[in-house]
């Protein structure tokens, strides 16, 4: 008989031998960082808490709602895909064109818009009207302008012979 004053005497199960079931306790505390945590947030009754809990319940939803969205619009594009496929086959010789043509439209456009906008922000540029970017621009041009000065100084004077070789004997 078991000894009624010692309370885990009698929560102990022996292990079945030959089984593959092991069985369980009944202690419910796990390690794992997720469950503790909701524990923690679930048993706490302070007001502070109460708002990250239904923030996570809202996460958690909103989560499901969306993922379920997801899953039912794959779905129906996978079907319609399916369902269209013989049509889209037996109508290819109109699509490729069509394909190339709206492609090559779009890419021409492209390239007459940017076309466009280089050559208005250069008119503004050099017509002194300070387009976004032209400090940039005119500190980059300082740079470049300083630094060509500067290799000019010194190859000036390196074939002109005023400096001194770095290695005479050599």
């Amino acid at each position: 008989m078991a000894d009624r004053t010692n309370p885990s005497s009698h929560t102990q199960q022996r292990p079945i031998y030959n089984s593959t079931t092991v069985p369980r306790s009944n202690n419910t505390t796990t390690n794992h960082p997720l469950s503790s945590l909701l524990r923690q947030l679930l048993q706490s009754q302070s007001p502070n808490h109460s708002g990250q809990l239904f923030g996570f319940l809202a996460f958690f939803i909103s989560g499901g709602i969306l993922l379920l969205l997801t899953g039912i619009t794959v779905t129906a594009s996978v079907l319609g895909f399916i369902a269209f496929l013989p049509l889209i086959i037996i109508t290819s010789p109109i699509w490729i064109p069509l394909f190339l043509i709206v492609t090559g439209f779009l890419s021409l456009a492209g390239s007459i818009f940017a076309t466009g906008a280089v050559v208005s922000w250069l008119y503004r540029y050099f017509k002194g009207m300070h387009p976004l970017g032209s400090d940039q621009v005119d500190y980059a041009r300082s740079r470049i302008h300083d630094t060509a000065a500067h290799v000019k100084d010194y190859a000036g004077g390196y074939f002109h012979g005023t400096l001194k070789d770095a290695a005479p004997g050599a």
